[in-house]
């Protein structure tokens, strides 16, 4: 803003600021050299508002003396501001110009006498040519902060003015404010609006004011008042203007008097200003300071218009310069002079006006008065502050309802004031923008731009008026010379250099606000954009090319990071400077392509292009050191690979979308050097993911040692040490794909070698914890014929145990069934997160990928890249596909031998002496099956409380194929204690239906054809029992022929109804005299009799004769070990059947 608006403001903010507390009572005296005396006498503008504040705080009593000297005084020093801290002060200097302070310890002083600013120049020359490899700590941020500080524009200088000639009488900002409005007021009442007469009396009839402006003879009369409406316009335009309603009165009144005289001709300021001097009074103002001050105004425009501008003879110079000294002296005018003889001065000024009014004008234009170009300084100021009034005094942005219907009123000064259409839109343009300079409102600029869209597309003035235009002229300096524009082009220029002022950091400057960054870029494309030509002549070219927006984009972004460098020298943060600097780059070019770049693209669509270049070479730059000296994966040179990376990708992704905008082809684009990050980081990374993988291996063995297979809470029933491992892999998943670095398929290898060896080593574990379950079936008692009656003799016991390894009791003991239990839960578990595991790391690598591919594609075509590409992909989905895979095997594997396991411990294990060794036993009648389904019901509401809902199914399966194995068992190795008729047969059959229900409960078990399936075997055993026994006999030799034949269907590997091993069990166990005696002739095995098979403590022990018939396998189907161990017996059936037949023939 102009320094002499400023003082302007700053005055009329005094003066209202010392009537206020004139007004407010507080003062109670106001002493003077001379003794008491009113302190509206006294000049406000030579007093010290801060003393007399003092004096009002102090008692109220003020010296205007003191007040005086204070004045004179403070103005000898900087302004100061009362802070408690005491170091806050106004600079009567720019500190802009004179750059940021200095931070280093200041040199030894040398006397030397050579140049002082040759010196400066070389230093700083030889500072601006350091290289990168010399680069500090700073890595030379302090270098680019300084030159940016340096070589940054006075963006907050405001606009610079016109160059309009100065005013010879010094009139001030008020001054000039109360003269426009007289002028309105004028030009109102002559132009022959609507009025209307109105009495005086009877007019706000109670009104002192009114009383004041009767005359003496106090007559009533009439005279024109303006209508209702328009009445309304003008107090509008008054409160506007700030002028008071009192002196709008006088105003008004005296306007109308000269309206009324007025025959011909136009309304002339001089006319104006006499009028008022000859039709008010002192008694009219409210103290004698205003009077002074009003007339003072008065006489100075008559000598701006009559002495200093018009060009008069010298008598009548002298004339002028009389009269208005008498009007000046208050002594003389008011007191000495008569009535009559100031209505003779006022004359005789009036005669040499109108000598002058009536000058042909210049340039033979309508309505064209001399004072057009003689004083057109004085017009054009006026008419500024005319447009001034359209803006709301109580919200400065804004415009106020009326504003169109004031300057239509406006306009009808334009004949005094020697405006043109032109003219009118140039000035309200530059209105509108000093407006928002001040108040920041943006629609303010949209205004302005239309009204300089104009001015451009206006038709050429005619000769006449050209040369009118021209003769408007402003003086301008640059660089020490003078140059004349006329009032258009200094309009244009101004504003011209303010929009290349802001737009050369409108990083800075529109970055809060972008939307105001469009708006000036607008107002500069209406007017043009500051150019220089080959002569150093600055002027504003319209239809500029793209150079001075890439001129723009290269200073602003130079600006911008020195900044960043200076905010980054400022912080207080622990992360590596690099790291800061490119996150501090990016947003800067997120800012540009989003913000600024959408409206530099109709100009210069390669502007990206050049700010995507600077910011990449200057961190490439200060990288290229650092990266050079990273050899591990440090936190440093972590956030910095990172910030880099992620820097280079967004720099390459806007450059991408600049050229591809362009159109430009791959083969002719220009390549931008990425920092080949990947080259650096790769290996570091690589060595990072080994060295993660044995730490998660020792982790994950820990885990499992102090595992205790207790469920981890009520609703997490795995166990706890599966979630650390898997918390241990994510957290590693994270931290690698969080660095934000570039990865290849080596890295995703590496994790998933970690992932994979860490679930498998869990696993074989887990198996590895496991026993057996052929550890826990009972020893096959011995095999016996039945037989009823039996002479008593001591019977026989087995002496022969089979002793358990310690390991695998100390195992069973660990392996409880809720400790199985939540073995399985956990291998489900492991089920589940494996695949949550995959997708993460699949999600993850797809969006690591993309920016790599990125990269490659700005080197390659994408032709030459597709068959790449699939294979890259078929690699990735085998490496997943291998990886998982064999985990959820294994996983699915070990969890069926857990489930195995659960239903082989229940049943031969934990209810072996309650269920295996008491079914049956003696007779069947008194052990029935029901007897023991409650144990089986116990047992089955704890596991299902234990296990996860997925694989219940599958245990209580388990059970129930156990409970069909330790029934089948008892048929057929139940003991010599054990023998069944035919009518047990049929109790057996319903028992074996009951434990088929129980399982199936009713629908809420296990499925009934998934049952009655693994019931099949058992049923076929049962049935056996049921047939004759020269039946079963029959069929043994059958098989025995197999036998002989080497096609004992054994040898498979499976048990069917036909097979010899159980044809021989089911005569053992057969209460029927022809098989005993079968037996006993072809086998000669012992009575059943000579045998107590009553349980022991120890059930692992076995018949010697058990070796020598056959050795059961670990289930109900014989495996091949089974087959060898029954070698011995085949011999003897082969023989028992050849003897059987010989004695048929």
């Amino acid at each position: 803003m102009d320094q002499e608006i400023l003082l302007q403001r700053y005055r009329r903010d005094r003066r209202k600021l010392l009537e206020f507390l004139l007004s407010s009572g507080l003062i109670k005296e106001v002493r003077s050299p001379s003794g008491s005396t009113p302190l509206s006498d006294a000049d406000f503008d030579k007093l010290s508002a801060d003393f007399i504040l003092h004096c009002i705080k102090s008692g109220g009593i003020v010296d205007v003396s003191e007040a005086s000297k204070m004045y004179y005084a403070e103005s000898a020093h900087p302004i100061m501001i009362h802070s408690r801290f005491g170091d806050s002060y106004f600079l009567t200097s720019n500190p802009d110009v004179a750059g940021s302070p200095p931070r280093r310890v200041p040199p030894s002083t040398i006397v030397s006498s050579s140049n002082h600013a040759s010196s400066s120049s070389s230093k700083l020359d030889s500072f601006k040519m350091k290289s990168v490899e010399t680069y500090g700590d700073d890595y030379g941020l302090k270098h680019k902060a300084e030159a940016a500080a340096l070589r940054a524009p006075l963006w907050d200088s405001g606009i610079p003015s016109l160059g309009l000639p100065s005013l010879k009488t010094g009139l001030s900002d008020d001054d000039l404010r109360e003269s426009a409005y007289e002028l309105l007021l004028a030009s109102v009442f002559s132009s022959g609006v609507e009025m209307f007469p109105v009495e005086d009396r009877k007019k706000e009839k109670n009104s002192k004011f009114l009383s004041r402006l009767k005359s003496k003879r106090e007559k009533p009369h009439s005279h024109p008042q303006l209508s209702e409406r328009h009445a309304e316009l003008i107090d509008t335009i008054r409160a506007q203007m700030q002028i008071s309603e009192a002196m709008n009165a006088c105003i008004c009144r005296n306007m109308v008097q000269l309206a009324a005289r007025r025959t011909c001709g136009q309304i002339d300021l001089t006319q104006i200003s006499l009028e008022l001097l000859i039709g008010i009074f002192r008694s009219d103002f409210p103290n004698e300071k205003s009077y002074i001050q009003w007339k003072s105004r008065q006489v100075n425009i008559l000598e701006e218009l009559l002495y200093f501008s018009a060009k008069l003879p010298e008598m009548e110079r002298l004339l002028i310069q009389s009269c208005l000294a008498k009007i000046r002296d208050t002594k003389e005018w008011d007191v000495a002079l008569s009535p009559a003889q100031r209505v003779e001065v006022i004359s005789s000024i009036r005669q040499v006006a109108s000598k002058v009014f009536f000058q042909q004008g210049k340039f033979g234009l309508q309505s064209e008065t001399y004072y057009w170009h003689a004083a057109y300084h004085l017009n054009i100021r006026l008419y500024e502050k005319l447009l001034n009034g359209v803006f709301d005094i109580l919200d400065e942005g804004q415009l106020i309802e009326e504003t169109d219907a004031m300057l239509s009123l406006i306009k009808l000064t334009w004949s005094s004031l020697g405006v043109t259409h032109k003219l009118h839109n140039a000035l309200y343009g530059w209105a509108l923008v000093q407006q928002f300079v001040h108040t920041d409102e943006g629609t303010l600029l949209e205004h302005a731009v239309l009204q300089f869209q104009r001015v451009v597309s206006a038709e050429e003035d005619d000769y006449n008026e050209g040369l009118y235009m021209k003769s408007i002229t402003c003086l301008r300096e640059r660089n020490g010379s003078q140059t004349k524009l006329n009032l258009v082009q200094s309009i244009f220029l101004s504003i011209g250099t303010w929009c290349d002022n802001k737009l050369q950091d409108y990083h800075l400057l529109f970055g809060e606000k972008p939307v105001h960054f469009r708006k000036v870029m607008a107002l500069a494309s209406a007017i043009g954009m500051l150019t220089t030509d080959d002569c150093s002549e600055i002027k504003l070219t319209v239809n500029t090319s793209g150079q001075k927006i890439k001129y723009y984009v290269e200073r602003s972004i130079e600006a911008a990071i020195g900044r960043v460098a200076n905010t980054i020298l400022e912080s207080k943060e622990k992360m590596h400077p690099l790291a800061l600097l490119a996150n501090q780059l990016r947003l800067v070019a997120e800012r540009e392509f989003n913000i600024f770049f959408p409206v530099f693209r109709q100009w210069s669509p390669e502007s990206i292009m050049i700010s995507v270049q600077k910011l990449h070479q200057f961190y490439g730059e200060r990288l290229i050191p650092f990266l050079k000296g990273a050899s591990s994966l440090s936190e440093d040179v972590r956030s910095v690979l990172s910030a880099a990376y992620t820097l280079d990708h967004e720099l390459g992704r806007l450059y991408t979308s600049a050229l591809e905008e362009q159109k430009v082809k791959h083969s002719l684009r220009p390549y931008l050097d990425h920092y080949q990050i990947e080259k650096v980081s790769g290996p570091i990374i690589l060595d990072w993911v080994i060295g993660q993988h044995a730490h998660i291996l020792e982790w994950t063995r820990r885990a499992l040692e102090l595992e205790d297979w207790e469920p981890l809470s009520f609703h997490q029933r795995q166990a706890t040490s599966i979630v650390e491992v898997f918390r241990i892999l994510e957290e590693t998943v994270d931290q690698l794909f969080g660095m934000n670095l570039p990865l290849d398929i080596t890295h995703l290898q590496a994790l998933l070698s970690i992932v994979f060896h860490t679930l498998d080593g869990y696993l074989q574990r887990v198996l590895n914890q496991l026993v057996e379950k052929n550890h826990l079936y009972p020893s096959a008692p011995p095999l016996t014929r039945y037989t009823e009656t039996a002479i008593p003799l001591i019977k026989k016991r087995l002496n022969e145990y089979k002793v358990i390894d310690d390991d695998v009791l100390n195992r069973l003991k660990e392996l409880t069934i809720p400790k199985l239990c939540i073995r399985l839960n956990t291998l489900q578990y492991i089920q589940k997160q494996v695949g949550q595991l995959e997708d993460g790391i699949r999600k993850s690598w797809a969006v690591v990928r993309p920016s790599f591919d990125q990269i490659q594609a700005e080197k390659e075509p994408v032709e030459i890249l597709e068959s790449d590409s699939l294979t890259h992909h078929e690699a990735v989905d085998e490496l997943f596909g291998t990886t998982f895979s064999i985990i959820r095997d294994s996983a699915k594997v070990i969890g069926q031998k857990i489930c195995d396991l659960i239903g082989t411990r229940v049943v031969f294990w934990d209810l072996r002496d309650a269920f295996l060794f008491h079914l049956y036993r003696g007779n069947v009648e008194s052990t029935r099956l029901e007897n023991f389904l409650p144990d089986f019901d116990t047992v089955l509401d704890n596991v299902c409380g234990l296990i996860d809902d997925t694989v219940r199914d599958l245990v209580v399966l388990s059970i129930y194929m156990a409970s069909l194995e330790g029934f089948v068992w008892v048929l057929l190795d139940g003991g010599p204690c054990r023998a069944f008729s035919d009518s047990d047969i049929i109790l057996m059959e319903e028992d074996l239906l009951t434990l088929k229900e129980f399982f199936i409960a009713d629908g809420e078990g296990l499925q009934r054809s998934l049952v009655e399936q693994e019931a099949k075997f058992a049923e076929r055993i049962l049935h056996i029992f049921s047939l004759q026994t020269e039946t079963v006999i029959q069929m043994l030799m059958s098989a025995s022929e197999l036998i002989s034949m080497g096609l004992d269907s054994n040898k498979q590997g499976h048990t069917n109804m036909g097979d010899a091993h159980t044809l021989m069990r089911v005569l053992c166990h057969k209460k029927d005299r022809e098989a005993s005696k079968f037996l006993k002739v072809q086998y000669q095995l012992p009575m059943s009799s000579d045998y107590d098979d009553s349980p022991l403590g120890d059930s692992t022990s076995r018949s010697p004769l058990m070796s020598d018939v056959l050795k059961r396998s670990t289930s109900i189907r014989w495996n091949k070990k089974g087959q060898s161990s029954f070698k011995s017996v085949k011999k003897k059936i082969q023989g028992a059947t050849n003897e059987i037949r010989n004695v048929a023939r």
